[in-house]
């Protein structure tokens, strides 16, 4: 019955996050199909590039806090109203001193950074500029973890959609009139009505939290400091592998190549990966709250795999068959380059599906020394990858690159987890997993071949059974049909 419930419990997280995560998406589509009409690939490796500044000195000043705050809040939500108010207090407080320090930060480095990313200090005060956003940014990030601790996910759902489509609204005309010279206005307004957004949505809740004493939110954040700052230095290596790469790959095959990697590396992380933005926002803090218990943890990571690993299955034979055609309607015909990269990262996507799952026990547990050596190691391993491939196959070569290393993820967090936590994956879900593999190879294949009608029906009835047989586990696993009859039932009665 408990893991009936678990899984009930992740399936309406899912389905929150997952339609917030489609809403996202649409208006992402949106926003990128527009953006590569009005700057092209160059535009989209400039914007890149400068995203990627701004996230990267995000990380060094946020001390992590974004995912210790909510581990800290988690932990704590059987105190007493004072207790949980005070630590809330020293949150908010803590969020608003790494704010200024890295707007101070990023106003000094300015010039240094523009030398290194792109060759002069012409874009200095682009750069400057950024700092604005960073504010924002940091700002919103303390009102959705303080959301995200005490799990008022319907708030949290609001804060993203509303701050994504106002976001939208503005963005698009600005790239319409001014192309490139709207990148930073574009960044600094988004952040800014996020920001906007998040506070309206906290403040409707009625439950207000002050600023404490900075000497005091020190003291006391200690362990939520020590805990983030390991995190901030995976976030931050994270974060540099990725705009290493990217100034490897313009240095090599320049703006453009910078353009269409990102375009690819946005599918892959976002609109395919929207299965586990949508699932770690409330993963976390339930993994977090059961503590070093074996028997919970083991039935929270497998049921947590499982349903991943089942969600992602349609999604990947999906856009395995239809790559060619969703890149052209996401961007335009000058970013098909990307179909190797593909096709390739999103059937390593099966594997991540797992490792996703396992890797948040690492830190849900504290273990923040494990956590760090683990991405050190992952990162410089995805790195080294990514650079051989791209320097060797291009495009392809980061594609193939992708899919590697999320099976030596895939492999390596199996036996961390084996090891240190005495934690194994029920073989129910091996055997899933090699089934819904060999239906992905299946369509990988297929849709590698030309498009002759036989190709074209093996690849529909493939893409079909894979949906049924996810359909099928999950109603085996929650009693689906029965909850669409109650939610009909339901419906009909209020009307």
């Amino acid at each position: 019955m408990d893991s009936k419930k678990s899984y009930q419990s992740m399936l309406k997280a899912t389905t929150l996050f997952g339609g917030v995560q489609v809403a996202n998406i649409l208006m992402a589509l949106l926003r990128s199909k527009f953006i590569a009409l009005f700057i092209g690939p160059a535009g989209m490796g400039i914007a890149s590039l400068l995203m990627a500044t701004l996230n990267v000195v995000l990380a060094i000043t946020n001390l992590g806090l974004d995912r210790s705050g909510v581990k800290e809040i988690a932990a704590h939500e059987s105190l007493g109203d004072k207790d949980q108010k005070n630590i809330l207090s020293v949150l908010k407080t803590l969020f608003l001193i790494t704010a200024i320090f890295g707007v101070l930060l990023l106003l000094i480095t300015a010039p240094w950074i523009s030398v290194v990313t792109f060759g002069d200090n012409h874009y200095a005060t682009h750069i400057r500029a950024l700092s604005l956003a960073l504010l924002f940014k940091q700002l919103t990030q303390s009102t959705l973890t303080r959301l995200q601790g005490l799990r008022k996910l319907k708030g949290l759902a609001k804060a993203n959609v509303w701050g994504n489509f106002l976001a939208l609204l503005v963005t698009i005309p600005l790239y319409y009139y001014w192309r490139i010279d709207a990148i930073v206005p574009a960044i600094v307004l988004s952040a800014l009505i996020s920001l906007a957004v998040a506070q309206f949505v906290d403040a409707r809740n009625k439950q207000t939290t002050v600023f404490t004493a900075p000497l005091k939110a020190w003291q006391e954040g200690t362990a939520m400091v020590r805990l983030g700052l390991m995190l901030s230095v995976s976030s931050i290596v994270t974060l540099l592998v990725g705009y290493g790469m990217q100034l490897f790959i313009s240095g090599i095959g320049g703006l453009e190549q910078v353009g269409l990697y990102n375009a690819g590396f946005l599918i892959l992380n976002t609109y395919v990966g929207l299965i586990f933005t949508a699932m770690g926002t409330d993963y976390f803090p339930r993994l977090s709250s059961v503590g070093e218990d074996l028997d919970k943890t083991k039935m929270i990571v497998g049921n947590q795999a499982e349903m991943a690993t089942l969600l992602m299955l349609p999604i990947i034979v999906i856009f395995l068959a239809l790559a060619p055609w969703i890149i052209t309607l996401l961007y335009t015909p000058e970013f098909e380059a990307v179909v190797p990269l593909v096709r390739w990262g999103i059937l390593g996507m099966l594997f991540k599906a797992v490792s996703f799952s396992l890797g948040y026990v690492i830190i849900a547990r504290g273990d923040s020394k494990l956590f760090l050596r683990t991405t050190l190691s992952f990162n410089l391993i995805l790195f080294t990858l990514n650079a051989l491939g791209y320097y060797y196959w291009g495009l392809l070569g980061l594609g193939l690159s992708f899919f590697g290393y999320y099976i030596i993820h895939f492999l390596s967090l199996i036996l961390i987890v084996r090891w240190r936590y005495a934690l194994r994956l029920p073989r129910t879900l091996y055997a899933m997993f090699f089934l819904g593999l060999i239906l992905c190879i299946l369509v990988f294949v297929l849709s590698s071949l030309s498009g002759s009608v036989l190709q074209i029906a093996l690849t529909a009835i493939l893409i079909a059974i894979t949906c049924l047989f996810s359909l099928y586990r999950l109603n085996q696993r929650i009693d689906l049909v029965q909850i669409l009859r109650s939610k009909k039932d339901q419906d009909s009665d209020e009307h």
